[in-house]
């Protein structure tokens, strides 16, 4: 009887051996004659645990890990097969903590299948939502979505209903769906795991959302940095043409959408919509005056959906179980799951899907771990490198769209970047603005001077000149950048900022003081 071993093919788990795992798994078997299947799945997502080997047993999934080469001949020597006791077993992956406790929506074939296998995605619940969404009419699938509270997961939190229906109800012959993958805030990697871990789900989404607003072309902007999510989204892409899923006739419907993958040059703006539909198109990406917006004059001057992938990938549970079940979690208008994603100075990182409500605080000390040094937690940064920091008192906060807006700070992209003791907040703020200053699409004045400029007063109010006049111009610069900006990049720099010197206000004269003294 086969036995199958699971050994997880996602960059995260490559980048300490995984791969070498799953060569010494192969090369141990076959010499000692054990009939061994060997499937390179999606990570689980608990990224300390990597290499993370999984072994089918009749009692399910049996996790051992972190797994080195080295290993592996003791493992198989063992009762690896039986899912039997070592010093590296962890149980039924199922039943850990870190996963029994999760609301897995758009994660919950990631780390179980093969990601390019349509017969796995098929037999995991693959597909339902688009069957179902070709049942109903546009109009159907697009109230759907709207009763569902989908909002943006890229960062913005529109709902995603009201996109949708505007490109519906836009005239043209020709509408686009594109899918912003330019995953570029620190601390974010979900993107990147779902389209390694699951791609048909990105692919399932965007034929839903396709259909729903008669657009017959899509593209994926997918950032050049990860070059094992683009190979493995092209290979799934020609998979799903082969099984009728993309085409002229998907699934027998007379649907066409054909899907494209373009791979961006690693520009931070293309994360904003319209800079991405610049580069889709050939330009330098730079951020676009609004109106007109992208619903109805988008990709070459026609009408797009433009979502993050996790937005898109939430449509098929949405259309495969109804929107009222969606609807049924989460809290206030933040509804159903988000994916939150855990780095910096943490014990445990790694991908987090729950519903919207449960505290900062207590993913971050109860699953995280608190901080991978041992040291009190300082600061928090929520929401990429332009969201506001938080103080360790300020942790108790809901994990949702409006109490994050309340306190002054935004959840983003999902990403959490947590920082111990021993960080400078001054040091922080400086590279904000010196962010902004590099990653600025030049196109607008505030952005592009005002970050320079914030960079050099900074520095002057650290190395105490003018101390008191420095930090009124830089209160005023934070105001000019927010109110005007062209777009999120200079409008959001003084989050960080203005949250640094709120919080930790010695980090910016401590050293002016010491001096002094």
């Amino acid at each position: 009887m086969t036995t199958t071993i699971y050994v997880p093919r996602d960059s995260a788990a490559v980048s300490v051996g995984a791969d070498e795992v799953a060569a010494a798994v192969e090369r141990e078997a076959l010499a000692s004659g054990l009939d061994v299947r060997v499937v390179r799945n999606g990570s689980r997502g608990m990224l300390w645990l990597e290499p993370l080997v999984e072994v089918a047993t009749p009692q399910g999934r049996i996790g051992y890990g972190p797994v080195t080469p080295e290993q592996v001949p003791d493992l198989l020597g063992g009762d690896l097969l039986g899912g039997g006791e070592h010093p590296l077993r962890l149980g039924p992956v199922e039943d850990l903590p870190w996963m029994r406790d999760q609301q897995r929506l758009c994660f919950a074939r990631v780390g179980v299948t093969d990601p390019t296998s349509a017969e796995d995605y098929l037999a995991n619940g693959g597909m339902a939502g688009l069957r179902k969404a070709l049942e109903l009419k546009p109009a159907e699938v697009v109230a759907q979505v709207t009763e569902s509270g989908l909002r943006g997961r890229g960062g913005a939190g529109f709902p995603a209903g009201i996109k949708w229906k505007t490109v519906l109800e836009t005239e043209g012959e020709l509408k686009f769906v594109c899918c912003n993958a330019d995953e570029g805030d620190s601390g974010t990697f979900a993107d990147r795991m779902l389209i390694e871990g699951d791609p048909f789900c990105l692919i399932e989404g965007m034929t839903i959302a396709a259909y729903a607003t008669g657009a017959t072309e899509g593209y994926v902007y997918l950032r050049s940095e990860y070059p094992d999510a683009v190979r493995t989204l092209r290979q799934a892409v020609e998979i799903a043409y082969a099984h009728g899923w993309l085409g002229e006739n998907i699934l027998g419907s007379g649907t066409k959408f054909d899907l494209f993958v373009r791979v961006g040059a690693g520009a931070y703006i293309c994360g904003e919509e319209t800079s991405m539909l610049d580069s889709l198109e050939g330009k330098r990406g730079m951020v676009r005056s609004k109106p007109p917006i992208p619903a109805i004059t988008g990709l070459f001057g026609k009408p797009t959906v433009v979502n993050n992938v996790l937005t898109l990938a939430s449509v098929p549970t949405i259309l495969a179980d109804g929107a009222a079940a969606y609807a049924a979690l989460g809290t206030g208008r933040s509804l159903g799951t988000q994916v939150f994603q855990l780095a910096g100075n943490i014990a445990r990182g790694g991908v987090f899907e729950t519903a919207f409500g449960m505290s900062l605080a207590e993913l971050i000390n109860d699953y995280g771990g608190g901080t991978r040094s041992g040291r009190p937690v300082r600061a928090v940064q929520v929401g990429g490198p332009l969201g506001a920091y938080l103080p360790a008192s300020g942790l108790d906060l809901p994990l949702d769209y409006e109490a994050f807006a309340e306190a002054g700070a935004m959840l983003g992209h999902g990403g959490i970047v947590v920082f111990d003791d021993t960080v400078d907040m001054a040091a922080m703020a400086r590279f904000a603005m010196e962010f902004c200053a590099e990653e600025s699409c030049g196109k607008c004045t505030p952005c592009r001077v005002g970050s320079v400029r914030g960079v050099e007063t900074i520095d002057r109010i650290v190395a105490g000149q003018d101390t008191d006049d420095n930090l009124a111009l830089l209160g005023d610069l934070c105001d000019l950048m927010t109110d005007g900006s062209l777009c999120a990049m200079g409008g959001l720099t003084p989050n960080p900022v203005l949250s640094a010197l709120k919080h930790f206000p010695d980090d910016f004269t401590a050293r002016h003081e010491e001096t002094k003294s």
